[in-house]
């Protein structure tokens, strides 16, 4: 067993002895805590729960005043924003109303959407204030001349909660949904999650979803497919599939980033919740939703070659509010550094649409369009044991290579309560992409005369994807543990179809890389007449699991579940037919301990299943994959809150992986390469860290190895792409008062080591230090801003595709600046 293991299992056995023996000595006898201070949370409150038997609102012009009434004093001990809604837990305490156990009043000002009351498992009541747009800015005071929620204890000492407005989330949002399906508190979490907040995207400007996702610990750009869909690695292995809202997306696309709300990331293995997936961890694009008050906004981005404008409106359709929508659009146009004709040019439209049939059911209906065309972009090329010393800009193919993707997803979500404690969701989505591409693809490379052998080649396919989600959600207590249930089935088809089609052999000119000439021939599609793959494949799974979340205590919470799944493939390739069907069960367990308020301990064990789609050179299927991850973390909210960091220790085993053939010159087929072990340390911050300045920094050691390969690949290699050491750090201040408020400033650095550029290991690629800085100044309701990326025109290359003949290199110094309006 190694090290980690030992751990792990030395403090779970330690977290639950001592959790029972803290347990019994709590005084029942303790003074309460007062608003604001920070101390140790009670492993244990009274027996006998306070009763709050009545709820009054008192409204003027331009507040509310809600006032919980009670014959003992109540404390407000937790409080959270979650989505609009600012919400207070009051511990050891019971809703007790002569009407029922819930108060809830919709619009009872301006600004305010909805006040709930409610009864939550364990003998807690959770007061939720909505704001229409944003969540209202709470501050604790005695203050009584702003929008207050007063709790009034016999003793008529009050405490007060003041709402004053609206505000963002800036860079910390405090709950997620993915890694539960539920929406928990990070700190309740016994695994690594990071979540990119709105306001990271908009101050870094970002575009493409890797230019997101830098931000997070252990994760690197993948294989793209020259730069044509998202792709990437995480803690050592490799991603395919992004989620949007918790639903698969295997579109193979480039995500548009203009109608995203958020983005979480959860590390490590989470077939348990949602199926076949890779071990490393999972990325959830949480987008953008209708809202209940109009809003108007419109952005337009421009840089060299590039203009990107954008439209976001959202509005009631009827007198209630029942009834809303949102309509996201996007056009962009850009031409790149690398000297192709071909511009990249890129249409989105998403519109959503909100429907509350009832206080108790909401349906949600939504639509995405894509159209995507770009240059179809290999790269640059090795020699000896880097990268070829050639302009970054040059390209190896021809000028007019490019990728055409055309991509549609529509669905629904619909959400019942049954009753306080119980809800039932049911989700549908329909994606599907078609794509075209034409490009001389790069072969082998005589390193000393630089002639690079080429084949004309064009891949026409069609991919299909139909998923189906039901879960029921539920809420109880046996004792005094309170449980969160989540029972779900999931049913998923993927049917996929298409062709590669090459130049006959020996028809496509070498380009020699130091001195390359262009259009020496010009074939069409019909040219290629050798075909190189004719596929058709379609893939059925169902999945059913089922989660508890424990709160054994207040402070010791165990996260338990598990999922089975079928999976089965059937396909035929060239004329030659395969099937398979495999069946997993997939464990996860997780603790966590806070033995403070602000730090939360947590280990965590978790598995993966991942079926092995595609065959060998033979037509043989591949076993499918599995992972298995040991983790061990420490969470902290510093700066009462503001301040997120995590802290994670892990170590993460992969049996029976997939790499693409690189004897194949059509891409098509996949060699085994046996087990993969990655190890390593994770640390991620992000808040505030003083009024108006932000902060958002990453670092992951990756000590990742190929423990048994096959294929001439020896054991002990490193896998491609995957860094020793990387990080990042991202930080604005903007000015909160005076003649220069709104103005604010941002500095970026983004560190990659250096890296294997191919499971053989016959080269790599340097390491990078990229500075990035902005600067933009913000009032009531527009933005201008401009963003310098790469500032010192550093030369660095961004990863490799499947070998030496695909190296991206990055871009060079750019410029992007943008105005904003909302109104």
């Amino acid at each position: 067993m190694t090290q980690l293991r030992q751990i792990v299992l030395i403090i779970s056995i330690l977290l639950l002895v001592l959790s029972p023996k803290a347990r019994a000595e709590i005084s029942r006898d303790s003074q309460p805590q007062h608003i604001g201070q920070r101390s140790p949370l009670p492993l244990l409150t009274p027996n006998t729960p306070n009763q709050i038997t009545g709820v009054q609102l008192k409204s003027t012009d331009a507040e509310i005043e809600v006032i919980l009434i009670s014959s003992q004093q109540l404390q407000p001990v937790t409080t959270s924003v979650v989505g609009n809604a600012y919400i207070v837990e009051i511990p050891n305490a019971v809703l007790v109303l002569a009407d029922g156990e819930e108060f809830r009043t919709l619009d009872p000002s301006a600004g305010i959407a909805e006040v709930t009351v409610t009864n939550l498992p364990n003998n807690r009541v959770q007061v939720a204030i909505a704001g229409v747009n944003e969540p209202p800015t709470v501050a604790i005071s005695s203050d009584p001349q702003s929008l207050v929620l007063s709790v009034t204890p016999v003793a008529e000492e009050t405490i007060e909660i003041l709402v004053t407005g609206e505000q963002t989330q800036g860079y910390i949002v405090p709950n997620a949904s993915t890694a539960t399906r539920t929406d928990t508190p990070l700190r309740d979490i016994p695994q690594s999650i990071q979540v990119i907040p709105q306001q990271v995207l908009e101050d870094q400007q970002v575009i493409r979803l890797d230019e997101a996702l830098r931000n997070v610990s252990g994760i690197v750009p993948g294989d793209n497919f020259a730069g044509t869909r998202d792709q990437f690695i995480i803690r050592g292995f490799s991603q395919f599939n992004t989620f949007r809202d918790g639903v698969r997306d295997s579109r193979n696309i480039l995500q548009e980033t203009t109608n995203i709300e958020r983005i979480e990331v959860l590390k490590g293995p989470a077939s348990v919740l949602f199926g076949n997936l890779e071990p490393g961890g999972i990325i959830n694009i949480i987008p953008k939703r209708p809202l209940r008050d109009p809003f108007y906004a419109a952005e337009v981005q421009v840089g060299f070659g590039l203009i990107r404008p954008q439209i976001d409106v959202s509005e009631p359709l009827n007198a209630e509010r029942s009834l809303l929508y949102r309509l996201n659009l996007a056009y962009e146009r850009a031409q790149g550094f690398r000297d192709f004709e071909q511009d990249i040019e890129r249409v989105f439209i998403a519109p959503v649409f909100s429907w509350a049939i009832s206080d108790n059911t909401n349906l949600l209906l939504e639509f995405e369009y894509l159209r995507d065309e770009r240059p179809f972009d290999r790269g640059l090329v090795a020699i000896d044991d880097t990268v070829a010393d050639i302009p970054i800009n040059r390209i190896l193919g021809e000028p007019d290579d490019f990728r055409r993707n055309e991509a549609v997803s529509a669905g629904y979500a619909l959400e019942h309560r049954l009753s306080n404690n119980w809800q039932i969701r049911n989700a549908f989505r329909f994606s599907a992409s078609d794509t075209l591409d034409f490009k001389a693809d790069p072969d082998s490379l005589d390193e000393t005369t630089g002639e690079l052998s080429r084949t004309f080649s064009s891949n026409d396919d069609l991919r299909e994807t139909y998923e189906l989600q039901t879960a029921l959600l539920g809420q109880f207590t046996t004792g005094e543990i309170a449980h969160q249930v989540v029972f779900g089935v999931d049913l998923s088809r993927v049917f996929s179809q298409g062709t590669n089609r090459l130049l006959p052999e020996g028809e496509t000119p070498s380009i020699n890389i130091f001195a390359p000439v262009y259009d020496a021939i010009a074939p069409t599609l019909n040219d290629l007449t050798e075909l190189g793959r004719d596929s058709r494949s379609q893939v059925d799974s169902l999945g059913i699991y089922l989660q508890d979340q424990v709160s054994i205590l207040d402070n010791l919470k165990l996260l338990v579940g598990g999922r089975f799944d079928v999976v089965e493939q059937d396909s035929v390739f060239n004329d030659s037919p395969s099937a398979r069907r495999d069946d997993v069960f997939s464990p996860r367990v997780g603790l966590v301990y806070q033995p403070i308020d602000p730090i939360s301990l947590y280990t965590s064990y978790s598995q993966s299943f991942a079926p092995n789609f595609g065959t060998t050179a033979d037509g043989t299927s591949l076993e499918p994959e599995r992972g298995t991850q040991y983790e061990i973390g420490v969470r902290a909210e510093l700066l009462e809150g503001k301040l997120i960091s995590n802290l994670a220790f892990y170590e993460l085993t992969k049996t029976n992986i997939a790499t693409s053939d690189p004897n194949d010159p059509t891409f098509s087929f996949y060699i085994p390469i046996g087990e993969q072990r990655s190890r390593g340390i994770e640390l991620d911050i992000g808040g505030e860290i003083l009024p108006g300045w932000n902060v958002i920094a990453s670092y992951a050691y990756t000590d990742a190895v190929i423990t048994t390969g096959t294929f001439g690949i020896p054991d002990g290699n490193l896998p491609a792409n995957v860094p020793q050491h990387s990080g990042s750090l991202w930080t604005t201040y903007e000015i909160q008062r005076g003649n220069l408020q709104g103005l604010g400033f941002g500095f970026g650095l983004f560190f990659t080591g250096a890296r294997q550029g191919d499971n053989e290991n016959t080269f790599e690629l340097p390491g990078y230090l990229r500075t990035d800085a902005a600067v933009y100044y913000r009032q009531d309701n527009w933005r201008v801003a401009l963003n310098l990326r790469n500032l010192f025109d550093v030369a660095y290359f961004e990863g490799v595709e499947y070998g030496r003949t695909t190296i991206k290199p990055g871009a060079p110094f750019t410029v992007v600046g943008s105005i904003a309006i909302e109104f």
